[in-house]
């Protein structure tokens, strides 16, 4: 007995004769549940009899199932067959399946190899197939899976690799995140770059500042600018560190999109939510509204450094000075806020450490002309920074006697050392006729005898003993010695 099963339209045929079982090409109806081997033979039968010729005289289930040989493979063929259509939709490709039937290691050797090779979308498919088998992707494939369908703007796939990684455990690193933010904002796609970065954190990858910084320039680029705001407030709020580049960079964007006014009020907003400004923020805005030539903006932000009693540094000298401080001045001065000796001797600061020394003694002439009376520490500064420079200039010279006669006609009382400063310095650039100058200048101001000698020591102990006695002899014929040398 025996019988012979022929599909149509297929090139597979079943032979059956007196118990030899051969299959010459396996071909299985979708969804056999997989019960005992009778019941799929059965299923096999009933299935294709709308599509097969069976000739047989008679058909017995029993013979069938006689050979083992023939209970195996079928078996065997039935449950690869069942287990790839319980897995796989009926588009799913041949290689789809060969993925199915492969466990994780072998599965993740094969994602590498596609990932190192570029084959990015059947790599994406792979992680996929993984997912619906409950195996977890090698990690460090889908990171750079990522990264490529970012770099080549397949952002939503890249999506679909990132919410498969981060529920299989994986971690995405700042980097990947970074990327995925940066081209959600590449294409307009603000609230969905937001909505990722609230992601972060629940993913164990909480944002940095480059994420912050890639969203509030996205925001100002397409014309957000309260909304950047109020987003930086809100992250404040949430426990965000107040990083200083990325406070930097919104203040700076305000002040060029909305104005140095509105600029000062989010300062002010920001110190209210715990982001304090400092003279960095200060100078950033310096250096902004001189580049642009807005010396008014900048003469405003000047008169808040000096308000909130912040200490300028080299950087905001060396900007006023790189452009123009004479006139930032004189629009201070213009202003309802105009420049005070604080904001004098700010400057002459300075200018006496980073920039010209004439630009100093510029600036005090300016002080004496506008009858804005001078102090001590006016005078201090000045003179120090001449001393230190040793005076070799005639202008310099001049400049410290000038400040030495200013003082005194404001009836400032001038220190010893300041003499004693100008006078060695005068005496080191063999100009004894001016250091004689000088003392006469001392002599009119004051009587003390000590004074004078701590200055005549002051010169002999510099090595100049010939100076020192020519200096004694004028002081004696002024009266101010009477008897031995002070120094002997």
């Amino acid at each position: 007995m025996g019988y012979t099963i022929t599909l149509h339209n297929s090139p597979v045929e079943i032979c059956y004769f007196h118990g030899v079982h051969r299959r010459i090409h396996s071909c299985l109806p979708p969804k056999v549940d997989n019960g005992s081997e009778r019941e799929a033979i059965s299923l096999v039968c009933r299935g294709l009899q709308g599509s097969a010729c069976i000739d047989t005289d008679e058909f017995d289930e029993d013979e069938c199932l006689s050979s083992q040989d023939s209970k195996a493979s079928a078996k065997r063929k039935f449950k690869e067959q069942i287990n790839s259509e319980k897995l796989l939709n009926p588009s799913t490709s041949a290689l789809d399946g060969s993925f199915v039937r492969n466990d994780k290691e072998t599965n993740n050797d094969i994602l590498q190899n596609l990932c190192s090779n570029g084959k990015l979308n059947d790599a994406s498919r792979l992680i996929e197939i993984m997912a619906h088998q409950n195996q977890i992707p090698h990690f460090p494939s889908c990171i750079n899976l990522i990264r490529g369908f970012v770099k080549v703007n397949e952002l939503d796939k890249a999506n679909k690799v990132l919410q498969i990684m981060i529920m299989s455990g994986g971690i995405p690193d700042n980097i990947t995140y970074n990327m995925m933010v940066r081209g959600l904002c590449k294409k307009g796609r603000i609230r969905s770059a937001n909505d990722l970065l609230e992601d972060m954190s629940l993913s164990g990858c909480p944002p940095d500042v480059i994420t912050y910084n890639t969203i509030i320039r996205c925001m100002f680029d397409n014309g957000f600018f309260d909304q950047a705001v109020g987003f930086w407030k809100d992250q404040l709020r949430k426990g965000c560190p107040p990083y200083l580049i990325t406070y930097i960079i919104l203040i700076e964007l305000v002040c060029k999109h909305c104005g140095t006014a509105r600029a000062m009020e989010v300062l002010h907003d920001m110190a209210i939510e715990g982001c304090y400004t400092n003279i960095v923020t200060y100078n950033s805005l310096v250096n902004l509204t001189c580049k642009l030539g807005k010396y008014d903006d900048a003469a405003l932000v000047i008169y808040n450094i000096i308000s909130y009693g912040l200490e300028p540094n080299a950087v905001t000298y060396n900007t006023m000075i790189h452009y123009e401080v004479d006139e930032i001045l004189a629009i201070m001065k213009e202003t309802s806020h105009p420049p005070t000796v604080v904001t004098y001797n700010m400057l002459i600061n300075g200018l006496c450490k980073y920039g010209p020394l004439d630009r100093a003694i510029s600036i005090f002439d300016q002080i004496v002309s506008r009858n804005c009376s001078p102090d001590i520490v006016t005078y201090n500064t000045l003179l120090g920074a001449l001393s230190k420079e040793g005076m070799n200039r005639l202008n310099q010279v001049e400049g410290a006697i000038g400040i030495l006669k200013v003082m005194a006609g404001w009836e400032h009382r001038v220190g010893t050392s300041s003499y004693k400063m100008v006078v060695l310095q005068l005496c080191k650039v063999d100009n004894l006729d001016l250091a004689i100058q000088v003392l006469e200048m001392m002599v009119s101001t004051r009587s003390k005898q000590e004074e004078y000698a701590t200055i005549i020591r002051g010169v002999v102990n510099a090595g100049m003993k010939q100076k020192a006695n020519k200096l004694h002899q004028k002081m004696k014929e002024w009266e101010v010695f009477r008897g031995r040398k002070p120094w002997s």
